[in-house]
């Protein structure tokens, strides 16, 4: 019987290239972005708030990134009543809005990245464009 699991971590290198593909694509698409990268256990290893973005889009995409990294699976997609409940029982912590997306290489969990302030699919567009920077598995 083994006691470990496979895991990979995100050094700060890949944090770095992450943020800045989010960065350019939001730059792109001329939608200022509140952007975040987690670990797997969903502490923050990133967060920027670029000029013009919603400030209070900073704590959703807060949570789009924790809710990416503990569900391991893109945010969005849960079923209307498990959404408020899981955002009621985490006091806000787990979300269910479109734009967080977890960071695999592999099929092993290294983090996750949330975006707030675009439209949804706005949003999964600049973190899609991260995990592409950073040869992550796509969503």
């Amino acid at each position: 019987m083994s006691f470990t699991r496979p895991a990979v971590a995100l050094n700060h290198q890949g944090v770095l290239a992450a943020l800045q593909a989010a960065v350019a694509k939001a730059e792109e698409i001329g939608v200022p972005q509140d952007i975040v990268i987690v670990d797997q256990s969903g502490e923050t290893l990133a967060k920027l708030r670029m000029d013009g973005a919603k400030f209070t889009s900073m704590h959703t995409a807060n949570a789009k990134a924790v809710t990416a990294a503990s569900i391991n699976a893109p945010t969005g997609n849960m079923p209307t009543e498990f959404g408020v409940a899981a955002g009621i029982a985490t006091q806000g912590r787990v979300i269910n809005l479109k734009g967080g997306l977890p960071i695999r290489f592999d099929g092993l969990l290294a983090g996750a990245i949330g975006v707030g302030s675009g439209t949804g699919d706005q949003d999964v567009e600049v973190g899609q464009a991260a995990l592409k920077a950073i040869g992550a598995d796509p969503v």
